[in-house]
């Protein structure tokens, strides 16, 4: 019994993977450009450079995303991905909440409180 795999949903899927991954570090360096430039760090032209490069790499993202039609299953990843974060900034946060809404996800009555 051989294993098929689907050629272009494999390629599709990675590729989704690395773009939202690209898009995760891009929102990061936004994240940072934002505070240099608050903090009054960058000259005026290093900010229009970065701006400049920040641009370019959003819509370099996009074509790829529309090129290969995975915006969807980027944004789905996304996500799946912001819901993982929020679950685990709960926990740190608050964990008796990030247990009672992980379980109302899984469908797992709690005991008496």
């Amino acid at each position: 019994m051989g294993l098929t795999v689907d050629e272009k949903n494999l390629k599709n899927g990675v590729l989704s993977l690395v773009v939202t991954l690209v898009e995760v570090i891009q929102e990061a360096l936004e994240t940072q450009a934002v505070r240099r430039m608050e903090g009054g760090e960058l000259t005026e032209e290093e900010l229009n450079r970065l701006g400049e490069a920040l641009l370019e790499l959003d819509e370099a993202m996009e074509q790829i995303k529309a090129d290969h039609g995975i915006t969807q299953s980027v944004a789905d990843l996304r996500e799946g991905l912001d819901d993982v974060v929020d679950e685990l900034v709960d926990k740190l946060i608050n964990p008796r909440i990030a247990e009672a809404r992980s379980e109302r996800r899984s469908g797992v009555s709690g005991g008496a409180e």
